[in-house]
């Protein structure tokens, strides 16, 4: 302290151009530098007992939580039904509210129970869906925009995942592609205009359980793709197992799209060798140990 005496030797007079600046509106960092004031606790000393100006003052974003909090808290809600109600946490409700008397206890029903446990629990669905939303957004903004030749290889493991294979057994060269998804349907299609495979050799059919609402599904597909409905194939039914208990019973269900390339023999060839041309190199080298580079995943 002896020091900072000796370097602010006229103390009173320092102060009071401090308190000038301050009244004049500005800030503690503007102050600093005005005056070349380097030790915060002498700035703390020339600016004891005046209040900062308004415009330095950062708003608090949860001041109307903790007042809606505080008047719940009067009306004898809990810290439970208040958490549930404004989705904070429990320990901010406790020191916002806890110069309040304390509500009387009583016994809940267990309707009452039942009630604030199953509103806690959607609290915390919501939450979880809400994280999971800005996960998937943000990992779609990490992909940038898609390159032809990204699309092309999208477009060879997609299919070697999802369509038809010739087997040693059974050669059967064609190209025959069947997905429920029709994000995947989209992308396929947009592979194969890539590849440009001419629009007139493309067939395509529906597949679906017997009980679903075959037409609805079949005009779905149909508009999905940009072709009439007298343009399908016929359409492939499955037949209802009653002692399978299918999820997929719901209005959204629209079974799956079957997508033929009339002519492919040699398209089917090029795909399989497309196909070892990207897995052998992974298998002899380095490159499944590799991570993304920076500059497009974070």
């Amino acid at each position: 302290m002896a020091r900072s005496q000796n370097k602010y030797a006229d103390f009173e007079g320092l102060r009071e151009r401090a308190v000038a600046l301050r009244r004049e509106g500005l800030s503690r960092r503007q102050i600093r530098d005005r005056l070349h004031v380097d030790n915060n606790d002498i700035l703390n000393r020339l600016l004891e007992g005046e209040p900062p100006p308004e415009w330095t003052k950062r708003p608090n974003a949860k001041d109307d939580v903790r007042d809606r909090a505080r008047e719940l808290r009067r009306q004898g809600w809990t810290y439970d039904q208040i958490q549930v109600e404004l989705g904070c946490s429990k320990s901010s409700i406790s020191l916002w509210v806890r110069d309040l008397p304390k509500p009387e206890r009583r016994t809940r029903t267990r309707e009452e129970a039942s009630a604030i446990a199953r509103r806690g629990w959607e609290a915390t669905l919501r939450a979880r869906e809400e994280e999971r939303q800005r996960t998937k957004q943000q990992a779609a903004e990490e992909m940038g925009e898609l390159t032809d030749r990204e699309l092309f290889v999208a477009g060879v493991a997609l299919y070697w995942a999802e369509g038809s294979k010739s087997k040693p057994y059974s050669r059967r060269e064609r190209v025959s592609f069947v997905n429920s998804d029709p994000n995947v349907i989209s992308l396929f299609m947009a592979w194969l205009k890539l590849l440009r495979v001419d629009p007139a050799s493309l067939r395509f059919a529906v597949q679906i359980h017997e009980t679903a609402d075959v037409t609805k599904a079949e005009a779905f597909w149909a508009d999905h793709v940009g072709i009439e409905t007298t343009e399908l194939m016929k359409t492939t039914l499955k037949r209802h197992n009653p002692s399978t208990n299918r999820k997929n019973t719901n209005e959204n269900y629209r079974g799956c799209l079957r997508i033929d390339v009339r002519g492919a023999a040699d398209l089917y060839r090029r795909i399989e060798g497309w196909w070892y041309g990207i897995v052998g190199p992974a298998s002899a080298s380095d490159l499944g140990n590799r991570t993304l580079r920076q500059s497009r995943v974070v």
